[in-house]
């Protein structure tokens, strides 16, 4: 069965603030099968992280491009890749089969072809809303925990006190969100 796949790339390196403009739509056709024995698979993308680093991937050269391989830069025209949960709908792998609920390395895009060795893991959504696991839940299995990474930054590395003032710089994000939450419930003053 063929079937056309949008996705979502970017026209040129948005060195600014990117806007709509930066953004396209596009489409090519995709056959949802595989080579027996290819252990690739195929999903069906459902929920996709849309995070504040990604912002430094957009552009031409940012140093944080360098000190992490999850912060490459995204090549124009290619689809944007990201974090996110999936459904499998064909596979050769033996690890997954049609119809498991996924989470990991996906693209901004209706379906994703996983590679061997791509970075996905069943999702047991515990009872959760499946969106919950690209957030506040997300990101485990890659040591990209958005929790953990609020709470330590939060409490072990600002070390803020009641009454502080803490200014949340990206508070959109799954980490900013979590962060101006701590901030809130230990009674500081959130920006």
């Amino acid at each position: 069965m063929e079937v056309i796949n949008r996705y979502i790339a970017i026209k040129n390196h948005a060195n600014d603030a990117p806007q709509d403009s930066d953004f396209k739509l596009k489409s090519s056709p995709l056959t949802l099968s595989m080579d027996p024995g290819s252990d690739e698979f195929i999903v069906r993308n459902l929920y996709v992280s849309i995070d504040p680093f990604q912002l430094n991937r957009m552009k031409s050269y940012s140093s944080s491009q360098e000190s992490s391989k999850n912060a490459v830069a995204i090549i124009p025209g290619e689809a944007i890749n990201t974090y996110g949960d999936s459904r499998v709908v064909a596979s050769e792998n033996s690890k997954f089969e049609k119809g498991d609920i996924v989470t990991g390395f996906l693209n901004w895009e209706e379906f994703t072809v996983v590679k061997a060795g791509g970075m996905l893991n069943k999702l047991d959504p515990m009872g959760f809303p499946l969106s919950y696991h690209v957030g506040i839940l997300g990101k485990p299995q890659f040591l990209f925990f958005s929790s953990l990474t609020a709470y330590a930054g939060f409490y072990e590395i600002c070390k803020p006190k009641k009454g502080e003032k803490v200014f949340v710089s990206a508070a959109l994000g799954s980490v900013g969100n979590l962060v101006g939450q701590f901030a809130k419930s230990l009674g500081c003053y959130v920006l």
